[in-house]
């Protein structure tokens, strides 16, 4: 009984310190500004459709600084490979430079998909995704309502638990969100550093969201 109570309790202690250890990371955040310190190298989460469509827009924003920069596309998805190298190709006939790499990982969730065998996939894409994002180590993960994203921000969540790097996690909720967050977003909106949200209807219901209007 004794083994038993004091096995509890050291479980009880290690919840605690990393519950802990992750509000010290999650409100770190305002302190991290990664772009002081030279090139920042970004981590974008491409869904399929209208989701990569929307990330490469926020893409044609940012500036040459932003590099390298690695998307990261579900093994499924056929099409956002070719956007992305026209989108890259398209940068580098206007004369800016910058490296960029394509990496797959295990879709999270298929469409209709049910929500048991959603945790299944998304614990197998999280296997991918912890070595791959401890290997990029980047600065900034982007992201806009894929559920690849979940995986792949709880990994640079972790960078930050071990005291390895602070990954700066930007949620761009998707345009067509007007009444009601994403799954994603629900999941990401309370661990994410900057949220943004394109309808004024989400920002009063989330307040720790930014509103800046239509910016995709």
């Amino acid at each position: 009984m004794a083994v038993l109570l004091g096995l509890f309790t050291g479980l009880c202690f290690t919840v605690i310190c990393v519950i802990v250890r992750l509000l010290i990371v999650i409100r770190s955040g305002s302190k991290c500004k990664p772009g002081e310190k030279g090139p920042v190298c970004v981590l974008v989460v491409a869904g399929s459709g209208g989701h990569t469509t929307e990330i490469l827009r926020l893409m044609e924003s940012l500036s040459q600084s932003y590099s390298p920069r690695h998307y990261i596309i579900a093994d499924t998805d056929k099409m956002s490979e070719d956007k992305i190298r026209t989108f890259e190709n398209a940068k580098k006939d206007t004369g800016s430079k910058g490296q960029f790499t394509i990496q797959r990982i295990p879709r999270s969730r298929e469409v209709l998909q049910s929500w048991s065998s959603s945790v299944i996939s998304t614990l197998n894409a999280l296997l991918y995704a912890v070595p791959l994002v401890f290997r990029l180590r980047p600065d900034v993960v982007l992201c806009n309502g894929p559920g690849t994203c979940v995986p792949l921000c709880a990994a640079g969540l972790l960078l930050g638990l071990l005291g390895l790097k602070r990954v700066l996690l930007v949620y761009v909720e998707s345009i067509c969100r007007v009444e009601s967050l994403s799954l994603s977003g629900k999941i990401l909106y309370h661990v994410s550093d900057y949220f943004f949200v394109q309808w004024s209807t989400l920002k009063d219901k989330y307040p720790k969201s930014i509103y800046l209007g239509r910016i995709v």
